[in-house]
């Protein structure tokens, strides 16, 4: 089982911000330039895509957890560098699919799907070497909370939505997968202290399981998981919900 651990959110370092469990995990941090958030964020993906792909080349399923979904970039750009061509299912209660330009937030963490897509935000994130991937070949699992544009994109994209009770391998694109989890897909009544957390969501056991029924096809070449909680709960809760959620989610529900 290999883990890869970015303690960051966007390109802030939280240096006190760990797996809630006291299993091994690689720490990938990065020595980021005094430069614009694009920048920064292109300095630490670099990072996270060197690691991946080392681990996918020799065989390894990488799984990358991280406070943010932007890290996702860096592990689809690692498998691209190992001679993969991925496609992805992405588990997320928002789409995703923002633009800086229809963000009514400006936050950089909602548009890493529709930068899979080929959406460039800023020259830095052309430091990647990240190739699009076809929407055809993205799947949206959940995504109840879409603001208008958002909405509108995905009615004219070929991106598959589907809930997570639904998912399965027949809804699954061709080639090798990157599967992204982030937590907030969870009804927040299940994990609280979200940063933020939309109602109405499935179950820890739903998403678990449907986890698990797209590992079981063999065709997953990496995970990411956003650990989107606010960084002041970032012990975990009592019972060890986040250790246990983790651990299942690597297991793929085992």
């Amino acid at each position: 089982m290999t883990i890869l651990w970015a303690p960051y959110h966007l390109d802030e370092y939280m240096p006190d911000f760990r797996p809630p469990w006291r299993g091994h995990a690689e720490r990938v941090v990065a020595e980021l330039p005094d430069a614009d958030v694009w920048t920064r964020m292109a300095v630490l993906h670099e990072a996270v895509a060197e690691r991946v792909a080392d681990h996918v080349r020799a065989g390894r399923v990488p799984t990358v957890l991280s406070g943010d979904c932007m890290v996702a970039l860096g592990t689809a750009a690692g498998l691209q560098r190992a001679g993969m061509d991925p496609s992805v299912v992405w588990f997320d209660a928002h789409g995703d699919v923002q633009t800086m330009e229809t963000s009514a937030s400006g936050y950089a963490g909602g548009i890493p799907l529709r930068v899979l897509a080929g959406y460039r935000p800023d020259p830095a994130t052309d430091r990647l070497g990240l190739r699009e991937i076809p929407e055809g070949r993205l799947v949206l699992v959940d995504g109840r909370d879409l603001d208008p544009p958002e909405a509108e994109y995905l009615r004219g994209s070929a991106i598959r939505q589907r809930a997570v009770a639904d998912v399965g391998p027949e809804d699954l694109p061709d080639g090798p997968l990157l599967l992204h989890v982030d937590l907030d897909v969870i009804d927040p009544g299940e994990v609280p202290g979200m940063l933020f957390p939309t109602p109405g969501g499935p179950s820890a056991d739903a998403v678990v399981g449907a986890v698990g029924r797209i590992r079981d096809t063999g065709r997953v070449a990496a995970v990411s998981i956003g650990c989107t909680w606010r960084p002041d709960r970032d012990e975990d809760l009592p019972g060890g919900v986040r250790a246990r959620l983790l651990a299942a989610l690597v297991r793929g529900g085992a």
